[in-house]
């Protein structure tokens, strides 16, 4: 395989206020439901959980610079609309090389997660990141765990279709993992499935907080529940997290290890937090690619012209 291009090594990005928005979701949750009904606490939560943006940050936009921009279109059912996504495209040079879709977290679009996806490409695959309704370029709205996941599936296909017969990986981060989770579980030509420093579900992240014991479990809508579904994922299974995860904890990456199926492996990247686990991680994964995924093109790779 051609020798890699250097990955573009951009500073962490300020920490999300992810924690305190769901403190708002939590502690205001009550409140909402009394005063303006069960749909205004879904949409409050949508907000709070997925806080859509065209925003990026500056580091993610450089590593975004050379990367292909594709456009996914599809009728969506659950919205009954037309949607157009927009996605980062990073091809291998080489035919047949694994590909993998990446799956963002919360607030930033596609462009904030282009180093991690550089150095998954520099590893081997051929990457496609992509935005959810009302992130960056893709349709305005307001996304929901229901639309996002449509999302997914639209860019699985759209991978298929551009790599017939090449092995394709979810992969994951964050709020991303748990939807990378539904998508795996509901097809049945995954060749594995990556989450990385991800939750077994929005209610079990709520009961990590100091006011966790507060009963408001019933009324969270966006559940994001990975835990009643990676044991449906029929293929290996990575969970990667960092020891210092102080946003979404270790033990939630643990729980939802347990409740997957074998063949699975649990990789613990010490010292790595909720940012900067994946470039912590690069020789692991490249050990963990190759062993465990049996992927033998797992070297680095050069990318191809768009």
């Amino acid at each position: 395989m051609p020798a890699a291009t250097t990955p573009v090594r951009s500073p962490v990005p300020p920490r999300r206020p992810w924690r305190s928005l769901l403190a708002l979701c939590v502690t205001g949750a009550a409140g909402v439901a009394v005063l303006g009904g069960c749909a205004v606490l879904d949409e409050q939560q949508r907000k709070w959980i997925f806080q859509p943006s065209e925003r990026t940050w500056w580091g993610g936009q450089a590593a975004a610079e050379g990367m292909q921009d594709v456009w996914i279109e599809f009728r969506s059912r659950a919205a009954q609309e037309d949607v157009k996504l927009h996605g980062l495209w990073l091809r291998q040079a080489q035919p047949g090389a694994p590909v993998l879709l990446y799956l963002h977290g919360a607030r930033w679009d596609v462009r904030g997660s282009a180093p991690r996806m550089r150095r998954m490409h520099e590893l081997g695959f051929s990457v496609l990141g992509i935005d959810y309704r009302g992130f960056g370029r893709s349709t305005a709205g307001l996304p929901s765990e229901a639309l996002a996941g449509e999302d997914a599936r639209a860019a699985w296909q759209w991978l298929a279709a551009q790599a017939p017969g090449a092995p394709r990986i979810v992969f994951g981060h964050s709020l991303g993992g748990a939807l990378a989770v539904q998508l795996a579980a509901s097809v049945g030509d995954e060749a594995g499935l990556i989450v990385e420093n991800t939750f077994t579900s929005i209610p079990e992240v709520v009961r990590t907080f100091k006011w966790g014991w507060l009963p408001v479990a019933p009324l969270i809508t966006q559940r994001l529940d990975a835990a009643s579904r990676i044991a449906e994922v029929g293929a290996p299974v990575l969970v990667v997290h960092g020891s210092a995860d102080t946003l979404i904890r270790p033990e939630l990456g643990r729980a939802l290890f347990d409740k997957a199926v074998e063949p699975k492996r649990f990789l613990l990247v010490e010292g790595g937090t909720h940012h900067n686990t994946n470039s912590l991680a690069q020789a692991r994964y490249r050990e963990v690619l190759g062993e465990f995924f049996k992927l033998q093109a797992m070297a680095p790779a050069a990318a191809a012209p768009p």
